[in-house]
């Protein structure tokens, strides 16, 4: 019963997605969502889709964040292309609700950097500079729905802003995961993402006033309006395993040296599919290496490639408790992820698990 429920929730949440549709890149909007503001799971190219946990589980599959022990808060700062004057500061938290239940809340905000105001009649600047500011609020729901199979549901308020220009939408992410084996060490998981109706701008710069070309003339005010743009939909469809290097050995639960491999496959609306693998040892889950690739068509070739990031990927978390009674831990984590143009992307994060 419990494998008819993942494949029918697999092919319920893969049926309205079209991918690997580049001819459609320049179409989709509110692109930002598809940018991994979290620091962890950053490390190893998000290929941990599938075994994804607390808080960063809201971006990559919302059934992860059910494994909250009991609140979970964290903090990410991420220079974004550095070079580019962009930044990502990205805070939420996790609850566990009983035992079976978690909520979640994410807030994640991106500033695009300064970026010089033009106008027609000063098409080279001269009249300061302007921030795009992009804002992302979530609200997060999971469920224990037996001891292998874990579902959720995640609402995204979505704003994109310049000084007298906004948008304002709203997307739902749906995600399952499934984990079984003796010590549960094989994990399925799938996700959709970005799906809700079209977004438009609208403000006070899309009106302007103009003089009538026909005598005799007079001022009128005419107001523009933009076109409606899409959502960027996309499936997540991963797999991750984790190897006890010392055998069965496992104390209170932690295994004293783990190597995970993973691997997830992101099929996009607008654009090129991602395959992404990744690697993670961890000693008695309080140091945590990393490394993984992005990789999508074109990736080795600069002149065809659809993204500024290059593939290579890596991170690191110390993750160490301040209660043992309770649990409770507090934990760093760092990644780096190469790009050319630009100096990479940095990311640091802050996380305390009480």
């Amino acid at each position: 019963m419990k494998y008819q429920l993942v494949i029918s929730l697999s092919v319920i949440f893969a049926y309205p997605l079209q991918a690997g549709n580049p001819e459609r890149g320049g179409q989709a909007g509110a692109t930002q969502l598809l940018i991994n503001p979290y620091t962890r799971s950053a490390g190893w190219a998000g290929a941990n889709q599938a075994n994804t946990r607390g808080i960063e589980a809201q971006f990559w599959n919302v059934a992860g964040t059910v494994f909250t022990k009991k609140t979970e808060l964290y903090f990410a700062r991420t220079e974004w292309l550095v070079g580019s004057g962009t930044n990502i500061n990205a805070l939420g938290f996790t609850q566990k609700i009983g035992q079976v239940n978690a909520l979640g809340i994410g807030i994640v905000n991106i500033n695009g950097g300064n970026l010089i105001r033009t106008s027609e009649d000063q098409p080279e600047g001269g009249m300061g500079t302007f921030s795009p500011n992009f804002l992302n609020f979530s609200v997060s729901y999971a469920r224990m729905f037996s001891d292998d199979i874990y579902g959720g549901v995640n609402v995204k308020i979505i704003n994109e802003r310049i000084p007298g220009v906004q948008a304002t939408g709203i997307a739902i992410d749906g995600g399952i995961q499934y984990h079984t084996g003796k010590y549960k060490q094989i994990h399925f998981g799938v996700s959709i993402k970005n799906w809700g109706p079209k977004m438009q701008y609208r403000g006070e710069l899309l009106t302007f006033q103009t003089l009538t070309q026909v005598p005799p003339e007079y001022q009128r005010t005419v107001q523009n309006r933009s076109s409606f743009f899409e959502m960027p939909l996309c499936e997540n469809i991963g797999f991750s395993y984790d190897f006890n290097l010392t055998g069965d050995t496992i104390i209170n639960g932690i295994r004293e040296h783990r190597l995970s491999v993973a691997a997830n496959c992101i099929l996009n609306s607008f654009t090129y599919d991602n395959y992404l693998f990744g690697l993670e040892y961890a000693w008695k889950e309080r140091v945590m290496l990393r490394a993984g690739f992005q990789a999508e068509k074109y990736i080795f070739d600069s002149t065809k490639r659809m993204t500024a990031l290059t593939g290579p990927t890596a991170g690191l978390t110390i993750e160490w408790p301040i209660n043992k009674e309770k649990n409770s831990t507090i934990g760093f984590d760092y990644s780096y992820r190469l790009s050319n143009p630009f100096g990479g992307v940095h990311s640091l994060g802050f996380r305390i698990n009480l």
